[in-house]
Protein backbone atom coordinates (compact mmCIF):
# COMPACT_ATOMS: atom_id res chain seq x y z
CA UNK A 1 0.00 0.00 0.00
CA UNK A 2 1.08 3.38 -0.98
CA UNK A 3 1.53 6.12 1.02
CA UNK A 4 -0.30 9.61 0.18
CA UNK A 5 2.43 11.81 -1.58
CA UNK A 6 3.08 15.08 -0.24
CA UNK A 7 0.68 17.93 -1.63
CA UNK A 8 3.33 19.40 -3.13
CA UNK A 9 7.71 18.76 -3.75
CA UNK A 10 9.52 21.81 -4.84
CA UNK A 11 13.09 20.69 -6.27
CA UNK A 12 15.47 23.88 -5.95
CA UNK A 13 19.05 24.65 -7.85
CA UNK A 14 18.53 23.64 -10.53
CA UNK A 15 20.30 25.63 -13.15
CA UNK A 16 19.56 28.52 -16.00
CA UNK A 17 21.29 28.75 -18.93
CA UNK A 18 23.41 31.86 -19.79
CA UNK A 19 21.42 34.66 -20.61
CA UNK A 20 22.82 35.73 -23.61
CA UNK A 21 22.37 31.69 -24.91
CA UNK A 22 18.66 32.22 -24.26
CA UNK A 23 18.64 34.99 -25.86
CA UNK A 24 19.93 34.02 -28.82
CA UNK A 25 17.18 31.75 -29.67
CA UNK A 26 14.59 34.76 -29.64
CA UNK A 27 12.63 35.20 -32.80
CA UNK A 28 13.97 31.53 -34.31
CA UNK A 29 11.10 29.89 -36.38
CA UNK A 30 10.19 26.84 -34.48
CA UNK A 31 10.47 24.81 -37.74
CA UNK A 32 13.76 25.89 -38.38
CA UNK A 33 14.40 24.72 -34.41
CA UNK A 34 12.93 21.40 -35.11
CA UNK A 35 14.95 20.81 -38.35
CA UNK A 36 17.70 22.08 -36.25
CA UNK A 37 17.25 19.12 -34.20
CA UNK A 38 16.64 16.42 -37.15
CA UNK A 39 12.89 16.98 -37.37
CA UNK A 40 12.18 16.72 -33.82
CA UNK A 41 11.50 18.57 -30.52
CA UNK A 42 8.17 20.10 -30.91
CA UNK A 43 5.39 19.36 -28.46
CA UNK A 44 2.18 17.66 -29.50
CA UNK A 45 0.43 19.60 -32.51
CA UNK A 46 -2.96 20.30 -29.93
CA UNK A 47 -0.78 22.62 -27.69
CA UNK A 48 -1.15 25.61 -29.13
CA UNK A 49 -1.64 29.23 -28.06
CA UNK A 50 -4.66 30.73 -26.86
CA UNK A 51 -3.72 33.64 -28.83
CA UNK A 52 -2.53 33.51 -32.09
CA UNK A 53 -1.63 37.48 -32.03
CA UNK A 54 0.26 36.41 -28.70
CA UNK A 55 2.73 33.35 -29.18
CA UNK A 56 6.25 34.44 -29.95
CA UNK A 57 8.28 33.85 -26.69
CA UNK A 58 11.73 32.20 -25.33
CA UNK A 59 12.78 30.98 -22.19
CA UNK A 60 14.34 28.76 -19.48
CA UNK A 61 11.87 26.14 -18.46
CA UNK A 62 10.34 26.02 -14.58
CA UNK A 63 8.88 22.93 -14.23
CA UNK A 64 5.64 21.47 -12.42
CA UNK A 65 3.62 18.01 -12.50
CA UNK A 66 0.07 19.27 -12.07
CA UNK A 67 -2.37 16.19 -10.58
CA UNK A 68 -5.23 16.09 -12.84
CA UNK A 69 -8.07 17.91 -11.95
CA UNK A 70 -5.57 20.06 -9.45
CA UNK A 71 -3.74 23.59 -9.87
CA UNK A 72 -1.70 23.56 -7.01
CA UNK A 73 1.49 22.80 -8.90
CA UNK A 74 1.06 25.87 -11.01
CA UNK A 75 1.08 28.11 -8.20
CA UNK A 76 3.94 26.45 -6.50
CA UNK A 77 6.28 26.86 -9.45
CA UNK A 78 4.69 30.60 -9.79
CA UNK A 79 6.06 30.77 -6.72
CA UNK A 80 9.20 29.75 -7.60
CA UNK A 81 9.60 31.36 -10.98
CA UNK A 82 12.41 34.18 -11.77
CA UNK A 83 11.33 37.17 -14.67
CA UNK A 84 11.80 35.29 -18.02
CA UNK A 85 10.87 32.00 -16.89
CA UNK A 86 8.82 29.56 -18.82
CA UNK A 87 6.12 27.64 -16.78
CA UNK A 88 5.91 24.17 -18.19
CA UNK A 89 3.08 22.36 -16.57
CA UNK A 90 2.56 18.53 -17.49
CA UNK A 91 -0.97 17.63 -16.31
CA UNK A 92 -1.51 14.30 -17.40
CA UNK A 93 -3.17 15.89 -21.03
CA UNK A 94 -5.82 15.61 -18.50
CA UNK A 95 -9.26 17.61 -19.94
CA UNK A 96 -12.15 17.23 -17.40
CA UNK A 97 -11.08 20.74 -15.85
CA UNK A 98 -8.79 23.43 -16.85
CA UNK A 99 -4.90 23.91 -14.98
CA UNK A 100 -5.08 27.35 -15.58
CA UNK A 101 -7.74 30.38 -15.92
CA UNK A 102 -6.95 34.19 -16.53
CA UNK A 103 -6.54 35.11 -12.85
CA UNK A 104 -3.51 33.09 -12.85
CA UNK A 105 -2.36 33.92 -15.88
CA UNK A 106 -2.72 37.97 -15.32
CA UNK A 107 -0.52 36.97 -11.68
CA UNK A 108 2.33 35.28 -13.95
CA UNK A 109 2.70 38.30 -16.08
CA UNK A 110 3.16 40.54 -12.96
CA UNK A 111 5.87 38.21 -12.02
CA UNK A 112 7.83 38.54 -15.17
CA UNK A 113 7.08 34.87 -16.33
CA UNK A 114 7.61 34.63 -19.76
CA UNK A 115 4.65 32.37 -21.01
CA UNK A 116 2.58 29.50 -19.47
CA UNK A 117 2.84 25.87 -21.38
CA UNK A 118 0.71 22.64 -20.66
CA UNK A 119 -0.52 19.77 -22.44
CA UNK A 120 -3.93 20.18 -20.41
CA UNK A 121 -6.72 22.80 -20.71
CA UNK A 122 -7.27 26.47 -19.92
CA UNK A 123 -10.61 28.82 -19.51
CA UNK A 124 -11.23 32.23 -19.57
CA UNK A 125 -10.17 32.55 -23.23
CA UNK A 126 -11.10 36.75 -23.39
CA UNK A 127 -9.18 37.13 -19.71
CA UNK A 128 -5.98 35.16 -20.87
CA UNK A 129 -5.44 37.36 -24.23
CA UNK A 130 -6.14 40.41 -22.23
CA UNK A 131 -3.78 39.33 -19.74
CA UNK A 132 -1.30 39.39 -22.22
CA UNK A 133 0.56 36.11 -21.37
CA UNK A 134 1.69 33.85 -24.03
CA UNK A 135 -0.22 30.64 -23.10
CA UNK A 136 -0.11 27.28 -24.77
CA UNK A 137 -2.68 24.34 -23.78
CA UNK A 138 -4.49 21.84 -25.91
CA UNK A 139 -7.97 23.62 -25.25
CA UNK A 140 -10.19 25.70 -23.61
CA UNK A 141 -12.74 23.86 -21.00
CA UNK A 142 -14.53 26.06 -18.22
CA UNK A 143 -14.89 23.52 -15.48
CA UNK A 144 -12.45 24.52 -12.75
CA UNK A 145 -9.46 22.31 -10.71
CA UNK A 146 -8.95 22.21 -6.92
CA UNK A 147 -5.93 22.64 -4.99
CA UNK A 148 -5.26 19.60 -2.77
CA UNK A 149 -1.76 17.87 -4.63
CA UNK A 150 -0.09 16.16 -5.48
CA UNK A 151 2.22 18.17 -7.22
CA UNK A 152 5.80 18.52 -8.51
CA UNK A 153 8.10 21.52 -9.19
CA UNK A 154 11.41 21.46 -10.68
CA UNK A 155 12.01 17.68 -11.42
CA UNK A 156 11.67 16.60 -14.85
CA UNK A 157 8.67 16.08 -16.83
CA UNK A 158 7.33 14.57 -19.78
CA UNK A 159 5.20 16.50 -21.68
CA UNK A 160 2.97 15.13 -24.49
CA UNK A 161 5.49 12.44 -25.48
CA UNK A 162 8.77 15.28 -24.71
CA UNK A 163 10.99 15.48 -22.18
CA UNK A 164 11.35 18.52 -20.15
CA UNK A 165 14.37 18.91 -17.79
CA UNK A 166 14.51 22.37 -15.90
CA UNK A 167 16.56 24.41 -17.61
CA UNK A 168 16.07 23.53 -20.98
CA UNK A 169 15.13 26.80 -23.43
CA UNK A 170 11.35 26.45 -24.11
CA UNK A 171 10.55 27.96 -28.01
CA UNK A 172 7.30 29.17 -29.09
CA UNK A 173 5.42 30.63 -32.07
CA UNK A 174 1.86 30.68 -33.48
CA UNK A 175 2.76 27.09 -34.64
CA UNK A 176 3.37 25.51 -31.44
CA UNK A 177 6.25 24.66 -29.34
CA UNK A 178 10.34 23.63 -29.04
CA UNK A 179 12.07 22.29 -26.28
CA UNK A 180 15.56 22.55 -26.77
CA UNK A 181 17.74 20.62 -24.07
CA UNK A 182 20.05 22.68 -21.75
CA UNK A 183 23.11 20.32 -22.86
CA UNK A 184 22.70 20.83 -26.71
CA UNK A 185 22.09 25.21 -26.88
CA UNK A 186 24.89 25.63 -28.57
CA UNK A 187 25.08 22.77 -31.62
CA UNK A 188 21.69 23.42 -32.04
CA UNK A 189 22.68 27.06 -32.46
CA UNK A 190 25.02 26.13 -35.11
CA UNK A 191 22.80 24.34 -37.00
CA UNK A 192 20.13 26.57 -36.73
CA UNK A 193 22.10 29.10 -38.12
CA UNK A 194 22.81 26.77 -41.13
CA UNK A 195 18.90 25.84 -41.82
CA UNK A 196 18.08 29.51 -41.66
CA UNK A 197 20.89 29.92 -44.54
CA UNK A 198 19.41 27.18 -46.40
CA UNK A 199 15.78 28.47 -45.63
CA UNK A 200 17.09 31.96 -47.28
CA UNK A 201 18.03 30.08 -50.58
CA UNK A 202 15.15 27.90 -51.02
CA UNK A 203 12.62 30.57 -50.47
CA UNK A 204 14.63 32.32 -53.25
CA UNK A 205 14.70 29.68 -55.79
CA UNK A 206 10.83 29.60 -55.24
CA UNK A 207 10.26 33.24 -55.83
CA UNK A 208 12.36 32.78 -59.10
CA UNK A 209 9.84 30.00 -60.32
CA UNK A 210 11.45 26.86 -59.22
CA UNK A 211 8.69 23.38 -59.10
CA UNK A 212 10.73 21.22 -57.30
CA UNK A 213 13.49 21.01 -55.20
CA UNK A 214 17.14 19.33 -56.41
CA UNK A 215 16.81 16.61 -53.41
CA UNK A 216 13.16 15.81 -54.66
CA UNK A 217 14.36 16.27 -58.13
CA UNK A 218 17.27 13.30 -58.07
CA UNK A 219 15.45 11.26 -55.91
CA UNK A 220 12.47 10.98 -58.43
CA UNK A 221 14.77 10.55 -61.38
CA UNK A 222 15.87 7.42 -59.19
CA UNK A 223 12.81 6.67 -59.52
CA UNK A 224 11.19 2.49 -60.78
CA UNK A 225 9.28 3.50 -63.63
CA UNK A 226 6.02 0.59 -64.36
CA UNK A 227 4.39 1.63 -67.41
Amino acid sequence: MLDNPPLVTIHRGFRRPDPRLIEAFRGAQTSHLADAMDGRGALDYRIKPVDPANASFVGPAMTAFAYPADVLAVFAALSEARPGDVIVCANDAFTKTAVIGDLAAGMMKNAGVAAFVTDGLARDKAGIIAAELPLFCRGIQPNSPAMNGPGIVGAPITLADVHVNPGDVIVGDADGVVVVPADRLEIVLERLERVRQAETRAVQRVLEGSIMSEVAKRLIEQATIIE
